[in-house]
Parts: structure tokens; sequence; C-alpha cells
């Protein structure tokens, strides 16, 4: 089997703000795409120690041999080959024509035309890389510009996104739009109104503009129920959303040390901008990774933000967790949580951390009715609930420390309870950072031809004797059971202490699909 031809990637930035932000950012050659930090958060007490990352731009040259081309600038290079490589990077400087240091009449920002403009860059590039679609690597506003020329610049002209656009993956991306923590809507509504350096593009008024196409927009703007984060799969060339990824920040107090009171307005349940309900798209796969906004401690320059983004890109298989089976005690004044963390063998970082520490448990009794309501498999009154856990993506030929011919990853699983009485918690029987069941499941996932059928073992790390680091797998593959040609599909029991609060059926289930 050949390998996949790498497609052409552009990188799409966030908001500037007023035009001495715009001037800031036109002067970097790559709009923060090369922006590299020294600092990350560890241990206990939350101090910073030194982790030097290179930059997402540097490491895809380094790492999956991607070119930066340029003569004086991108377009003069565009404009004087006849031909680029596929395996190249592009950066959509959309702001330029909005900067007063290049001229006295600098042009109004504009969604619309900075999506128009992507356009173009995009039917340039591959036209002259002869690649058939191109990759979208955006952060913050910049997945909007994307979504803007995916859901209306590309449907108004008759054309399939899905067609030109191979992935999208979002860093912070604001797709339910920007809201506040507290005023009512009264901050929202007056900041719409306004348009303060033009903030009115994160309000719902604005964004059902630059996201409906022509053909579909109502005279009175919104309808009642509008969800900004939606990419509807039942209209004409809709984009298929397993092409989407949204990486979440969880951390908004990193944000605030650069950008003042920005969390105090948002929430905490926020990347210190953003907040996480509204940071990713129904539908789409995501992660959620404690990373504020931008900053020294941002979200793209993150070997997190990094490691997600390039596996989406270029990993060959897609392993997808749920807990299944599951039936959770019948006490009414009880709520239950899941934590779930996801660690890559040789990655010095979580890939995906989901806490109650960090904002965003997944609540169980929610994601039951929100399963049910969906229709998902194993929602039967018989069954019990499905609830996905974690989706990731890993890759054959990726470097693996310590390689045992298998890719390896650990799915940390914690249940937690809280006790209400009154419709206040309850804190007599409670012990702080205790889980209820707290286990960890080793998943080998071994190698092969990704359109082979894979072999996978699991276990949980109670049933391990001695360190994680020195088990081996004992060569004997959990049994598929699905016939499908090229899926697999297991599950694997819980240990017995979770019975009691999860009950006797409670299982995960695995399934492992080619990716590309």
């Amino acid at each position: 089997m050949s390998e996949p031809q790498k497609l052409p990637l552009i990188y799409v930035r966030g908001f500037a703000g007023d035009t001495s932000g715009i001037n800031q950012v036109v002067t970097d050659p790559f709009y923060g795409f090369n922006e590299g930090s020294t600092h990350i958060r560890i241990g206990p007490d939350n101090e910073p120690d030194f982790y030097q990352f290179e930059s997402p731009l540097l490491r895809l040259h380094l790492d999956e041999g991607y070119e930066i081309l340029m003569d004086g600038s991108q377009a003069v290079y565009l404009d004087s080959h006849a031909t680029v490589p596929p395996n190249s990077i592009w950066i959509h400087r959309f702001y330029d024509v909005s900067a007063s240091t290049w001229s006295a009449r600098p042009q109004e920002f504009r969604i619309e035309t900075a999506a128009e403009d992507l356009l173009t860059l995009i039917d340039t590039v591959r036209e002259k890389s002869g690649a058939p679609r191109v990759h979208l690597v955006a952060h913050s506003m910049g997945g909007l510009v994307c979504r803007c020329l995916i859901q209306k610049v590309l449907p108004d002209l008759g054309r399939d996104p899905a067609a030109c656009v191979g992935k999208l993956f979002t860093y912070g991306t604001p797709h339910g739009g920007i809201t506040f923590d507290f005023g009512l809507g009264m901050l929202e509504r007056l900041r719409d109104a306004i348009g303060v350096n033009g903030a009115q593009i994160f309000g719902p008024e604005r964004m059902y503009e630059y996201l409906t196409p022509k053909f579909l927009t109502g005279p009175d703007g919104p309808p009642p129920g509008w969800d900004p984060r939606e990419m509807p799969s039942d209209r004409p060339f809709a984009f298929p959303r397993e092409r989407v990824f949204c990486l979440v920040g969880t951390n908004p107090a990193d944000y605030d040390v650069a950008h003042g009171l920005s969390a105090a307005v948002v929430g905490s349940r926020s990347d210190g901008l953003v907040q996480i309900d509204n940071a990713y798209v129904p539908g789409a796969h995501r992660a959620y990774v404690h990373r504020s906004h931008s900053g020294r401690y941002g979200l793209v320059n993150s070997e997190e933000g990094y490691q997600n983004l390039r596996r989406f890109l270029f990993g060959d298989r897609k392993v997808e967790a749920a807990l299944v089976g599951h039936r959770l005690p019948d006490r009414e004044d009880t709520a239950w949580q899941a934590e779930v963390g996801l660690s890559v063998r040789g990655m010095q970082i979580v890939m995906h951390e989901r806490t109650t520490a960090q904002w965003c448990p997944i609540q169980l009794r929610d994601a039951v009715r929100n399963v049910t309501a969906e229709g998902a498999d194993g929602d039967a009154a018989d069954t019990g609930a499905c609830v996905p856990l974690v989706d990731t993506f890993l890759g054959s030929d990726l470097p693996r420390p310590g390689d045992t011919g298998s890719m390896r990853y650990a799915l940390h699983l914690r249940i937690l309870s809280l006790r209400e009485r009154n419709g206040l918690l309850s804190f007599g029987s409670h012990l702080e950072q205790t889980a209820d069941f707290d286990d960890t499941l080793v998943v080998d996932v071994f190698t092969g031809r990704a359109s082979s059928a894979p072999a996978l073992s699991a276990v949980w790390n109670s049933d391990i004797p001695g360190s994680i680091r020195d088990h081996l797998p004992d060569g004997s593959a959990r049994t598929d059971e699905n016939p499908e040609p090229g899926v697999w599909v297991g599950h694997v029991e819980l240990p017995g202490t979770a019975a009691p609060i999860l009950g006797a059926d409670a299982r995960i289930r695995l399934t492992v699909t080619p990716w590309h």
C-alpha cells in the first residue's frame, strides 16, 4: 500500500482587534504559527517548568517534511512558480489589507472577504500543487473564517467544500460565539450593538449572516433555537463533521496573566476567552487540554495542540472508546461524573483531559439523556446507555519509544459522585478528590497496514503486576466482534470493583478503524 499524498496546509490566524493590533500581526511573517514556547504547567503545585516546544510550523517541517516557500512573499512565490510541492505550508494573510502600515487607506476587515480570499488561495495552491484538497488549521476566529468558507461561500457558488478541503483543525475557536458569565446577556447585546473593534462577529446575529448560505438565510435573522456551533449535515454541500477536530482549552487563569480580567468576564469554564461549551462543533472530534487561549501557555504553541493536530492529519488509525451497558445507582440525590485522561506512549504530555478540577468532567446522567435522544447504539432500556469517552488517532509510522510492536495508549477513567440535599451539595460523607472508581486501561493496537484488520490488546492497570512500562502484551489479541472488514470492535469488562457503581454489564467498547 503506497503512502497517501501529503496535502498542502493553510494556517488561518485569529482575531487581532483594532488597527494597532492588526499592525502588530502583519509584522510576523507567519501570523503566529511560528511561535513556540518554553513554559509548561507541571506538578500538583501548578508551578511552571521548562519545556522547549519549537512551534507547530517548525515541527511540521521537521516531523512531516513540509516546506515553507517564499520569494519575498508567498504571493510572489505562487505567482512566479508554475508548480509547488503538495507538502507545503501557506499562511492566509487576510489582515494585510487592513493594516495602516501598508496604506493610508486600510480596508475594513470583513469575515466574508477573508473567507473569499481564502478560497482564492486554496484554488491557487491546489492548481499549482496538483493536490485534490488542502488541510485548514485555524486558531480562534480563524476557525470561523474557515467555516464561513465551508458553510456559506462555497455553497453559494454551488461548490462542494469536501472537494477542496481535506480536514479542518481548530484551536480554541468560538464556534458558539463568545458569551459572558454574568450580565444576563446585556454585555453581549452591548458588544453587538456598538461593535467595538469588530467584536460583533462573535454574536449570534452576525454569525448567522456569515455561517448561513444565501439560499437558506431567513429575512428575520437566526430562527429560535439556532445554534452557531452546528455544521448541519442535512443541507446541500454539507461538509462531513468527521473531518473536523476541535481542540478545547480549559485553563482560564493563564490567559488572564496577559489579558487582565478576561476570564472573570467569560467565566471559569473557559480558556480565558472562549467558554468550553462554545469551543467545539457538535458531532466533530474534539480533545480537551489544560491550556489557555493564547500566551505563553497557549493552545497553538503547545505540545498538546501539536500532537493532536499531527495525529488527526496524518494518523492511520482512529480508536474510539465508549462506556456502554452501565447502570447508575437509582439515587435522585446523587450526581455522577466521569473523568477521562488519555496518554500516548512516548509523549511527555496528556493528549486529552476532562476533569472536575478543570471544569469539564463528563456528566453521566446528562450524557445518557443526550445519547438516548440521539438514538445512539446501546441506549435501549435493556442494555443501558452509551457514553462516548474519547476518540484518538494513532500513527503506525510515528516514532514509538520503547516500541513493542504496537501503538500504545492509556485511558484513565475515574467515576465520582456528588450528593445533594435540598438542592445543595452535601459534604457530610465527602472525601475530596477521591473517586468511587479509579483505574487505567492500557491499550495496545498492533501495527500493520492501515487497510488490514487491526489486532488489539487491552488490560486494566490494576491487573498489571509491576510498572506499566514493563508490561508486554501476551500476544493473545482480543476477539473482533464486528464482521465488517477493516473495522475492529471489542468490549473490555470493567474490574469487579466497578460493578456496585456501574453494574455488572458495564464495559468499555473500543472501535478501531482506518483513518486517512
